[in-house]
């Protein structure tokens, strides 16, 4: 053992001291840590590397060893990091810098780096997001959803959204949330995963001016999950996906999360709702039905609208896209829909004696 530790890699110190019992295993002349991530030796050229380190390329290995024969670099000059650090003086600012640090950066960048070669870009021990779901355990169980963010698995992944060593905002996020959406849901033609177009979020805000709450308040989350969930376009309650629904209250989570439920479900009220015709709750009449109820997207657009109350002035209509026009005005004690689902109707919303 004595002979080992004298030959080993410079990083056996911080191993031992987070308690990687097992010791380095001797194989093909080459020292081989196991990691927690894989292997931090130097990966030999015929199985595939995709990046390598500049001194180790350059076989000077007493840049950051004690001693420089490649078969015998002896240990690290100093601790892990402050080897680093040597060079990469701008990754060391970062971290002090930061508000909020990434502990495992801060512990040893050997946690995420391979220091000599590597089958990823970026000296990465490992492909992400596997890399950082072996600690993140409750994203990798929001990956395993049903619905899963695409910027997860893009060729960024988590870092389209993370900065991996520091930063400045909650969640080590390089944007606010806000931005963060925005900034990359800012473009026409973009899908999701079955293939359906989604909204140009920037053009909508910018051209629509009556921001729904949560938008307003520029927080994403209240209503989707940034990683992956069961429920269509990553929302984090159910929402009815489709023009038509059956009513059932549970579909409607996520609404009645923050609305009342008696919004749809009581047949009349003079208090709960303006569209109404007198005391004929007109949300009870549109959306709870036992068949083809209409949801909440057939007039109300979630995110952004010209109008009050998110009113849309068109919506999606089948498969093909086409946009049905609704056509609503709204005036002092009602409003009337023209040319829509239905044929001109109004509504006034006080009570007629």
């Amino acid at each position: 053992m004595k002979r080992l530790a004298a030959i080993t890699l410079p990083l056996l110190a911080l191993y031992a001291a987070q308690a990687w019992a097992k010791p380095p295993v001797v194989k093909d002349k080459e020292i081989h840590v196991k990691h927690k991530t894989g292997n931090l030796a130097p990966i030999k050229a015929k199985e595939g590397i995709v990046s390598a380190h500049g001194p180790y390329e350059s076989g000077d290995c007493g840049l950051c060893h004690t001693g420089k024969d490649p078969a015998n670099p002896g240990p690290a000059q100093t601790p892990v990091n402050a080897v680093c650090y040597n060079c990469h003086e701008d990754i060391q600012q970062l971290i002090a810098k930061g508000k909020y640090k990434h502990k495992t950066a801060e512990q040893s960048c050997t946690n995420c780096h391979n220091p000599h070669n590597s089958k990823q870009k970026k000296l990465m021990a490992g492909a992400m997001p596997g890399i950082c779901v072996e600690c993140h355990t409750g994203i990798k169980n929001a990956m395993a959803s049903a619905h899963k963010h695409e910027a997860m698995t893009s060729e960024s992944s988590c870092s389209n959204c993370h900065s991996p060593h520091a930063s400045n905002v909650e969640h080590l996020l390089s944007r606010l949330p806000f931005d963060q959406c925005v900034g990359c849901h800012n473009k026409d033609g973009m899908k999701d995963e079955a293939g359906k177009p989604l909204t140009n979020y920037k053009k909508l805000l910018d051209e629509n001016q009556v921001h729904h709450a949560p938008v307003a308040g520029k927080d994403c989350s209240s209503c989707h999950k940034p990683h992956g969930g069961d429920n269509f376009r990553l929302l984090s309650m159910a929402y009815p996906p489709a023009f038509y629904a059956p009513y059932d209250a549970a579909n409607y989570a996520l609404c009645f999360s923050c609305h009342d439920e008696k919004l749809v479900s009581a047949a009349e009220t003079t208090t709960l709702t303006r569209f109404r015709d007198g005391k004929t709750n007109l949300h009870y009449l549109h959306v709870a039905k036992s068949d083809r109820g209409r949801t909440c997207r057939a007039c109300h657009e979630v995110h952004a609208s010209k109008q009050r109350f998110q009113i849309r002035d068109d919506v999606p209509f089948g498969s093909s896209g086409w946009r049905l026009k609704i056509n609503f005005k709204m005036n002092a004690d009602g409003g009337t829909c023209d040319k829509t689902c239905h044929t001109a109707k109004s509504y006034v919303n006080t009570t007629r004696k």
